[in-house]
C-alpha cells in the first residue's frame, strides 16, 4: 500500500482534490472529519474538551464556532487543544488505514501535516497551494470570518514556501475542476510507481 499525505493551508483547495480522488475510487482519509468524530458526545475526546472549554457547550454539543475563536486568539489555549485531538485523530487514522490494506493507494487528508511531523509517515506528500489573499477571501466568504479572524487562523499554520520547499507534488489551488481534476489524473501514475516505505 502507496499512503500519500494530502495538506495545503487552510482554504486552499486540497478538500476539493480529496473529492476528486475520491469520485476515482481511492480511499481518502479526512482528518477533519476525524477529529469531529473523536469529540463527538459521549466519547472520552468530548468530555476532555468539554472540562477544558466548559463554556463551548450549547445543547450538549461542542460549538465548535465558539472554540475556534477562543483556541485561534490564544496559542496556549490551542496547543490544549491539539494535545486532546491529535492523538485520538492519529489512532484513528492508523485504524481506517488497516481497513484499506488491500487497496493500492491510500490518501490521508490532513491540514497540519507537516506541523505533525506526519510526512515521516507518507509515501510522498501533495501540497494543494493557494497564495494567502485567496485563501483569507475564501475563508471570509464560506465561513463568515472577519478579516482579522482569517488572518489568525492562516498565520496559526505553516507558512506557504515551508510548506512548499518539503512537498513532493504540488496542485494548484486555483485550478478550476477540470484542470484539478487533469492535474490529479496525470499524478496518479507517478504515485502508483512509487514504493512504499513499509
Amino acid at each position: 500500500m502507496i499512503v500519500i499525505g494530502l495538506t495545503g493551508g487552510i482554504a486552499s483547495g486540497k478538500t476539493f482534490a480529496g473529492e476528486l480522488l475520491r469520485r476515482r475510487g481511492i480511499p481518502v482519509i479526512d482528518a477533519d472529519m476525524l477529529a469531529r468524530e473523536v469529540v463527538r458526545p459521549g466519547s472520552e475526546g468530548f468530555s476532555e474538551v468539554v472540562r477544558l472549554f466548559p463554556e463551548v457547550l450549547l445543547h450538549g454539543e461542542i460549538d465548535r464556532a465558539a472554540l475556534g475563536r477562543i483556541v485561534f486568539s490564544d496559542e496556549k489555549k490551542r496547543r490544549q487543544l491539539e494535545a486532546i485531538i491529535h492523538p485520538r485523530v492519529h489512532a484513528e487514522f492508523l485504524r481506517q488505514k488497516s481497513l484499506h490494506a488491500d487497496s493500492p493507494l491510500v490518501v490521508y487528508e490532513v491540514p497540519l501535516l507537516f506541523e505533525r511531523g506526519l510526512e515521516k509517515e507518507m509515501d510522498a506528500v501533495i501540497v494543494v497551494d493557494a497564495p494567502e489573499s485567496l485563501q483569507k477571501d475564501r475563508l471570509m466568504k464560506r465561513s463568515g470570518l472577519t478579516a482579522e479572524e482569517a488572518e489568525r487562523r492562516i498565520g496559526a499554520q505553516m507558512g506557504r514556501q515551508d510548506r512548499l520547499s518539503r512537498a513532493n507534488f504540488i496542485i494548484s489551488g486555483r485550478l478550476s475542476e477540470k484542470d484539478t481534476e487533469a492535474a490529479l489524473e496525470a499524478l496518479l501514475p507517478k504515485l502508483l510507481a512509487l514504493s512504499p516505505r513499509r
